[in-house]
């Protein structure tokens, strides 16, 4: 039985508690602070593990260190001889400043036509639609295709390492035969024009260094001369990293996004000019800027503690990124900004990632967007963040950003990533749904 043959049926809806999910989802207050410091996931794993369980799956929960839960569930398919697809999402959420906000960020309130809330996009509206469609599936009787390894981890928005990297490195088991994986951030549409959509599939993220920054200087008192100053040292290398210019660089994700631009605005799009093809992206150019050049954002300082004493150190902390194959040469220009009077040191790093947009997995993700989107094209992202897909990857899974989202056009989408009034439109969920309906008798 397929899910064609069932889809008419009144007890049956892929789409159907993918609204009420993410809400109930939402209202858990995972929290994570980073540094270790978090609310923990625990409650919304053990959410998560009852309504598989409701449908007769089983899930185990790894705690890495109390509260800190991610969970690992596997959904047989019709051909269990087929290598499992690895399909993740994270429970944990950042920081949220209710004062800040038109509604509680953990109340899961829905009006306006959207689920408001922290994770509504980032990402419990994925593990709602995970969820959602599952549960019809398994309650209809309908396998995927293949096995399908359900992960939702922790600490995914500190880095993974009590979350992702944990599990790699403590249960590889749990995932090292998936081949294929799919998860944040991409899938999610921009309309080019009122009969075009252009979905955007992550085939590529750029890798991080959160780092510290030191500087050490003479102490003294605050009204004497002092040439070896730690806080003038430090922001003066600040100063440097902030104000650097970084070169425009193409890898092949970006020229393949550029080509299949070209062809939707029907301009040239030369990706060995990007200054005038940035000139002619218009809106594109936005949430492009960050995925043509290495990036070091100056995020954190802190040096002494009373006005009138010269404090002996000072630090700072510096959020990295650089694209793949150019890591080199973004610690490179560090080392030579930060000058002799300032070290660094590596608080989170991780790898960049880069894989084809082609085979299989890819045609299957277009051609279910194409059923309930006819006027969808598709194109590869580069995502100037990170997910937990860095962390499958060591294990050998090609990993994809695909939570498929249509959305309105005139929603600031990735302004709701770790925004204010982070909200997701419930018609989008409904949509995501039924695609990855489409998508699990495909994969």
């Amino acid at each position: 039985m397929t899910s064609a043959t069932v889809s008419d049926r009144p007890d049956y809806g892929a789409d159907r508690e993918v609204v009420e999910l993410c809400s109930e989802l939402i209202r858990f207050d995972t929290t994570n602070y980073g540094n270790g410091k978090s609310n923990g996931e625990r409650g919304a794993a053990e959410y998560v593990a009852a309504k598989l369980d409701e449908v007769g799956i089983e899930s185990t929960i790894y705690e890495s260190e109390p509260g800190r839960a991610s969970l690992v569930a596997h959904w047989e398919g019709e051909d269990e001889e087929a290598g499992p697809l690895l399909v993740h999402g994270h429970l944990d959420v950042v920081p949220a400043d209710p004062k800040d906000w038109k509604v509680d960020p953990f109340a899961g309130e829905i009006f306006d036509g959207c689920v408001w809330g922290r994770g509504a996009v980032d990402m419990k509206d994925f593990d709602a639609m995970v969820l959602s469609v599952v549960r019809a599936r398994q309650r209809a009787g309908v396998k995927p295709r293949r096995p399908v390894r359900l992960v939702f981890t922790a600490d995914e928005e500190a880095g993974g390492l009590y979350g992702a990297q944990w599990l790699i490195k403590n249960h590889p088991e749990t995932v090292a035969d998936c081949t294929e994986g799919i998860g944040e951030v991409g899938g999610f549409s921009l309309t080019v024009k009122d009969d075009l959509r252009l979905y955007l599939i992550e085939t590529a993220e750029k890798g991080m260094n959160w780092m510290r920054l030191k500087a050490r200087g003479t102490a003294g008192h605050g009204s004497m001369v002092n040439n070896d100053n730690a806080v003038t040292n430090l922001v003066e290398a600040v100063t440097r990293i902030g104000n650097h210019e970084w070169p425009l660089r193409v890898t092949p994700t970006v020229r393949e996004f550029l080509k299949t631009l070209e062809d939707v605005l029907g301009t040239e799009l030369d990706p060995d000019d990007m200054t005038q093809t940035l000139g002619k992206l218009g809106s594109f150019s936005r949430m492009f800027g960050a995925t043509i050049r290495n990036t070091a954002n100056p995020t954190m300082l802190n040096a002494g503690y009373k006005v009138n004493v010269i404090p002996g150190d000072a630090e700072a902390h510096v959020d990295g990124r650089f694209l793949p194959g150019y890591e080199d040469e973004f610690f490179a220009t560090i080392d030579e900004l930060l000058g002799d009077k300032v070290q660094r040191e590596t608080v989170i790093e991780d790898i960049a990632l880069e894989t084809e947009y082609s085979g299989d997995l890819v045609e299957a993700m277009k051609a279910c967007l194409a059923a309930e989107d006819p006027q969808s094209r598709t194109a590869p992202l580069l995502m100037s963040g990170g997910t937990d897909a860095k962390s499958w990857s060591r294990l050998g899974v090609r990993c994809f950003g695909f939570v498929p989202l249509q959305l309105p056009p005139d929603l600031d989408f990735m302004g709701m990533f770790h925004g204010i009034d982070e909200r997701v439109p419930t018609a989008s969920l409904e949509f995501g749904s039924r695609v990855l309906d489409r998508f699990f008798d495909q994969a």
